[in-house]
């Protein structure tokens, strides 16, 4: 089963491909677009060890050929060193505006190789082949492309978009339990900011998702897809609307910062512990029910998931230190923060209305439970 959500941008429009099996179609629906045949592949050395032959095949057979460059895995992969790799390496390779650059891989390669798509040569044409359940309903689509500074994450980046997206759910199979359980961070997000039926039905089918069973994956996967689209759409630069995405994400970016984007804490994790607090505060503030935080924590409980601060291994900064370090996050507007908060599940929305002490209360009671 192949499913197809649309973005609708204009002069930018784009597909995603979603379904079992996507991957080898990718060299028909790649030689498709266009220009020369000679393709630019960027992965890292975990993906290509998994999946890189079954790409290299696909693009043979419809008479593509290629180059491959092979990065380390992780985080710290997202930065100016490795940008600067692949930006001269893809000069090395001669890539012309009208080429085709793929990044293949999780977040972090979607990432910095779409930053790079987007600097070379005022911006070169890419594809997006997402190898994690993050990147497949999250940083794949939409178009922000970023690597991370020591001042904090993504806050060196272009919007530049994908000319087709392909996410293959059979690729899912090969991430370890905890690489999964992050990637569904993102999309329980969904449910939370903007679609309480949707959260009804990640509650009721956690089982078959946690088991990867394929129909439950697709349609997770197309309904984050068809959020994230309908949201870009309307707002693709993030002047609006585009911000509610980052539920949870404040408080999640001062977090890896603590953890110095380590292993500590995975992107996905950030986001669960961030949503949860995000909801906390918003109950505090008498904006949603007392019950919300209770029923987002059960069900991410349910899933296995880190849920709470206490979660998180080692040491963590003080609540002050934490809030300066909210301070650095791409919301914040004329040195004011922006939150996502929730007046229920399924109904988010953007507020600098939140009082400082509210906000030091919710991190220093959640650092007490440590």
């Amino acid at each position: 089963m192949t499913e197809t959500v649309r973005v609708n941008l204009p002069n930018r429009e784009y597909d995603i491909i979603i379904g079992d099996g996507v991957l080898q179609s990718a060299g028909d629906r790649i030689a498709a677009m266009g220009g020369r045949k000679q393709i630019a592949i960027i992965t890292d050395e975990t993906v290509a060890g998994h999946h890189l032959d079954g790409l290299q095949s696909s693009l043979a057979s419809a008479g593509l050929t290629f180059d491959v460059l092979r990065l380390p895995a992780g985080e710290k992969t997202k930065g100016w060193a490795h940008l600067e790799q692949s930006v001269e390496w893809l000069l090395e390779q001669k890539v012309e505006r009208g080429d085709v650059i793929i990044a293949f891989g999780g977040g972090v390669i979607g990432d910095l190789v779409g930053f790079a798509a987007a600097i070379l040569r005022r911006g070169v044409r890419f594809v997006q082949i997402p190898t994690t359940l993050l990147a497949q309903v999250d940083s794949s689509v939409g178009g922000k492309t970023a690597i991370n500074s020591a001042s904090g994450k993504n806050l060196i980046g272009a919007f530049h978009q994908p000319s087709l997206v392909l996410a293959d759910t059979a690729l899912l199979s090969t991430l370890s339990q905890r690489d999964f359980l992050a990637g569904y961070g993102e999309v329980v997000k969904y449910g939370l900011l903007g679609d309480a039926d949707f959260f009804e039905w990640l509650e009721t089918n956690a089982d078959a998702i946690a088991n990867r069973e394929m129909d439950a994956l697709i349609y997770a996967v197309k309904r984050s897809c068809e959020m994230k689209a309908d949201i870009v759409e309307r707002d693709e630069t993030e002047q609006g609307d585009r911000a509610l995405l980052n539920l949870g994400h404040t408080f999640c970016h001062a977090l890896e910062a603590a953890t110095g984007y380590s292993n500590r804490l995975l992107h996905g994790e950030g986001v669960v512990v961030g949503c949860g607090l995000a909801f906390e505060l918003s109950a505090r503030l008498g904006l949603c029910s007392q019950e919300d935080p209770s029923r987002v924590r059960a069900h991410l409980k349910a899933m296995g998931m880190k849920v709470d601060v206490s979660d998180i291994d080692g040491d963590l900064p003080s609540a002050e230190a934490l809030l300066d370090l909210m301070g650095q996050d791409k919301k914040v507007v004329a040195g004011t923060l922006r939150f996502i908060l929730a007046r229920g599940i399924g109904d988010a929305f953007i507020t600098s209305d939140v009082p400082r002490d509210a906000v030091l209360s919710v991190l220093s009671d959640a650092l007490d439970m440590r």
